[in-house]
């Protein structure tokens, strides 16, 4: 006996919602309150495409993105944020000696 292929339905594949889990551990680094966040989120959104949610994998993969940007951005601005105190605390410092 013979059964009829049926093709999978079309954007269901689980390489179609992107999980953004790397920048969301990246984001580790930078800004841990909402790098937990977002790997939270990160890590719901292969569950809910095989589960059929596409509505939910694509919130949540909206959301990891969201999350793990903005802590990639937070960590950036307060590393920027000690270089230049440093520098202006050292030329400070230097105009004091002299």
């Amino acid at each position: 006996m013979s059964q009829q292929w049926t093709p999978p339905p079309a954007g269901g594949a689980p390489g179609s919602v992107p999980n953004y889990l790397v920048p969301a551990i990246i984001s580790l680094f930078c800004c841990w309150p909402l790098a937990i966040a977002a790997i939270i989120f990160a890590a719901q959104v292969n569950g809910k495409v095989a589960a059929g949610d596409m509505a939910g994998a694509l919130d949540s993969s909206k959301k990891a993105k969201m999350f793990s940007f903005i802590g990639i951005g937070l960590g950036l601005a307060g590393i920027l944020i000690y270089i230049i105190f440093i520098v202006f605390i050292g030329g400070m410092s230097a105009i004091g000696n002299m």
